[in-house]
């Protein structure tokens, strides 16, 4: 791995159409309340995304999480019909929030919820891409989510992403985007666990996808989430061998997003031409 250089940063600064994935620890607290602060960060700079001309889709986690705090509920569910119950709670005032918070920078919002039977049948994946481009053409931002009230692995029709790290990574591939950003609770890939290990380096830039990195990134996500690292670099194997780059950092840093746009060393950056030997 070698640092960031001068062709990584031109190509994230020269993405033109981004999708932004944010997980639930980013936007919600340990309870399940909210982080208005952090919402109220993402949408101002998503918005002055836009105002450059940028076209950007947003990836949201964050239903059944917010839905928790919403019904005051000591935790998450476990039942899955509890969990759907939740989700259908959460997801309506996920997407209040996020109206609320980029009508205050004058952009608006559409919903789009997606099972993985909705991408992988040929015409409602067709439909998917033309209400996406018309959203963009408008100047609307996409807000895409998993249908976690109908998306359950005991479903056979209704397949299941498994986590909004690989929808992200989906939705990227069929809307042809130049870069994925994942906003996660960590500030990139380490060489090791840095949760366990304090000599834990961060690797700027990854070339090479093999299975001894993904035999390092193993750990789960937030109590509340779906995710983890694995996930992340599952995701990422998917977009460079579509040739799209990608970027993980940590989401609740303020200026976030500005930094990465603007090529500073943050977060890990995926070359779209990154080998992937899994």
């Amino acid at each position: 791995m070698s640092d960031v250089n001068n062709s990584s940063r031109n190509l994230i600064r020269d993405a033109r159409r981004i999708v932004i994935k944010v997980g639930t620890s980013t936007i919600t607290y340990e309870n399940g309340r909210m982080n208005l602060r952090n919402i109220d960060r993402l949408a101002r700079a998503i918005s002055d995304l836009m105002n450059q001309g940028r076209e950007v889709v947003l990836v949201t986690s964050g239903a059944i999480g917010v839905g928790v705090g919403c019904l005051d509920l000591d935790h998450k569910p476990s039942l899955m019909r509890d969990k759907q119950a939740v989700a259908a709670v959460g997801q309506c005032e996920l997407m209040n929030v996020y109206s609320r918070c980029f009508a205050e920078y004058s952009h608006a919002v559409g919903q789009i919820l997606l099972t993985k039977d909705d991408l992988d049948n040929d015409h409602t994946r067709n439909n998917i891409n033309n209400t996406m481009e018309a959203l963009l053409e408008k100047g609307i931002l996409p807000v895409v989510n998993e249908n976690d009230t109908v998306s359950t692995a005991e479903i056979l029709y209704n397949g299941t992403f498994g986590d909004n790290d690989t929808l992200s990574a989906h939705v990227a591939c069929l809307m042809k985007a130049d870069l994925l950003i994942i906003l996660s609770d960590i500030d990139g890939l380490y060489d090791d666990n840095p949760k366990t290990n304090p000599d834990a380096k961060r690797i700027p830039v990854v070339r090479c996808i093999d299975p001894e990195m993904l035999s390092h990134a193993g750990g789960k996500g937030s109590h509340l989430g779906t995710g983890g690292m694995l996930t992340k670099l599952t995701a990422m194997s998917l977009i460079v061998s579509n040739g799209i780059a990608g970027v993980i950092a940590e989401g609740s840093q303020s200026q976030i997003l500005e930094e990465i746009l603007e090529g500073h060393d943050i977060g890990t950056f995926f070359d779209p031409t990154c080998e992937v030997r899994i």
